[in-house]
């Protein structure tokens, strides 16, 4: 199985909405203390009217996302490459291409990224901020 870097496809896309596109080459940036980890906002919660927002991550290989929890959002997660791990309350479980993961409001959590570059996506359910 061939594997591309799909945080590079996510540079060229676009983002289609019912009365408008646009394009996703917008920026990476790094949250404050995050790092080796990358961030960049595809849809945010202004497209949604605070509905959701979805945002694509890339985790240096040994780097994580530290632990945190968010107040009022669902969070789902799906690992496009790479592998690594992820902790829920304490609970370590290895992911890997093509795994997904929810974490519901209040939950501490963690991501870490493996022998290799891990890249999934985040969507929030209200939106992020």
């Amino acid at each position: 199985m061939i594997h591309t870097d799909v945080s590079k496809i996510f540079d060229q896309g676009m983002v289609v909405f019912p009365d408008h596109m646009e394009d996703i080459k917008k920026s990476w940036y790094t949250p404050p203390g995050w790092i080796g980890v990358s961030l960049k906002d595809i849809i945010s919660g202004k497209d949604t009217d605070g509905a959701f927002s979805y945002h694509l991550v890339r985790i240096a290989k040994r780097s994580e996302v530290p632990s945190h929890a968010h107040d009022t959002q669902w969070e789902w997660n799906v690992i496009l490459n790479g592998n690594g791990s992820f902790v829920i309350q304490e609970k370590e479980m290895q992911v890997t291409i093509g795994e997904t993961y929810v974490t519901p409001p209040g939950i501490s959590h963690t991501v870490k990224a493996g022998n290799s570059e891990l890249v999934i996506t985040a969507t929030f359910v209200p939106a992020l901020g």
